[in-house]
């Protein structure tokens, strides 16, 4: 990490608005902070947080929540770092949060969920992938401070390497971590992205907001799997969030009928949140849904080969799953769909010519035979 230069910037090389960030000793601090957020404002952001390196009750949460062994097969969250910023990149003082919202217009949701003919797909994967959207706005936010006081040391992450953001979103002020363990702000409810850089600068830093979660427990009531097992402890390994994108296995046999038609992720302990109320819908176009995943029918998306997926999903979250996952995936919500000939009938016909290539590998074939009995158990019971 780059050490920052304390010298002033020619007063030529800045703009009109950005000239009060200098005193004579260096840059006012103070006032750097109140341009950098408006400058994240102006990429697109809708709130920044400053926080130091200290991450609260967090890291202290993460490992009982370790040692109770909720983590499922994610043993990569034990990564040392991941509680010490100063250890992930040394010479950070201070941390720059940032969330931008990513809910679409018409979310639609809940007629998707109720239809179990269609697919349900998280809603922040629906447009371009985030990952890249907003590491490009925080450059772009780094090379504006670099503008303002002259180079300075950073690293830019979106949830990428072992940084624990929810945390630090938490101590910036950003919001609370719910029982749900995803971060709710008061004024904007939590379908929102977090992004961080990490700065060698001594920024003032914002006040952690109280946790207004009170007695409400609709995300552990909602929640299909049951995977919330106790207020802010999630089992990663019920969650279908984890298990449709993360996991490659077998699903085990009591989660799939609760999976329904969620093909990829799941929106439900949000949806009930009465935080997200106050929601806004995300003005950012590379979030906007492409048409051929907002509800698309079950029997479309399961005639894709491999090579079609590849290109309806270039470019988007979905690529954090592979095309074996996606086909097993949809085998649960087809086994789950209503009893229907042409469902009973891709699937077999699927299943034989998976088998003449060679291609059936066991995870695949356990849940081709389980969507097919299941199908037959509603067709015989439709015949009754």
């Amino acid at each position: 990490m780059r050490a920052m230069r304390r010298i002033p910037v020619h007063p030529d090389s800045l703009s009109a608005s950005d000239r009060g960030t200098e005193t004579a000793t260096g840059p006012d601090m103070a006032a750097l902070v109140e341009d950098i957020r408006r400058w994240g404002r102006e990429l697109g952001f809708q709130q920044v947080g400053i926080s130091g390196t200290d991450l609260g009750e967090h890291p202290a949460h993460l490992a009982q929540w370790l040692d109770d062994g909720y983590q499922a097969n994610m043993e990569w969250l034990r990564e040392p770092k991941r509680v010490d910023p100063q250890a992930l990149i040394p010479g950070t003082q201070r941390i720059i949060s940032l969330r931008m919202d990513y809910l679409p217009a018409e979310p639609r949701i809940h007629d998707i969920l109720q239809d179990g003919r269609r697919a349900y797909i998280a809603r922040y994967a629906l447009g371009r992938d985030y990952h890249k959207i907003i590491r490009k706005r925080l450059q772009q936010l780094a090379d504006r401070i670099v503008a303002a006081v002259g180079p300075f040391g950073y690293r830019a992450f979106v949830d990428s390497a072992p940084v624990l953001e929810k945390a630090l979103a938490s101590q910036a002020g950003l919001g609370w971590m719910g029982k749900h363990t995803v971060i709710i702000n008061r004024k904007a409810g939590s379908w929102f992205f977090l992004g961080e850089l990490f700065t060698d600068l001594p920024l003032p830093v914002d006040t952690p907001v109280s946790n207004h979660c009170g007695t409400c427990q609709a995300c552990i009531d909602i929640c299909p799997t049951k995977a919330i097992v106790a207020p802010y402890v999630l089992d990663a390994g019920k969650c279908i969030s984890y298990l449709t994108i993360e996991y490659r296995g077998v699903i085990p046999l009591e989660l799939r009928r609760p999976i329904g038609n969620r093909i990829f992720g799941c929106d439900d302990c949000q949806l009930v949140c009465p935080w997200n109320r106050y929601a806004q819908a995300s003005q950012e176009e590379a979030f906007t849904p492409r048409h051929a995943f907002d509800g698309p029918d079950l029997l479309e998306l399961w005639d894709w080969n491999e090579e079609t997926w590849l290109k309806q999903t270039e470019g988007m979250p979905l690529r954090r799953m592979n095309y074996a996952s996606w086909v097993r995936n949809l085998s649960l919500a087809l086994g789950n769909a209503p009893g229907s000939a042409a469902v009973m009938d891709a699937l077999t016909q699927r299943f034989a010519d998976m088998e003449a290539a060679g291609t059936l590998d066991d995870v695949l074939r356990e849940h081709l035979l389980w969507a097919m009995d299941e199908q037959r158990l509603k067709l015989a019971a439709s015949h009754a």
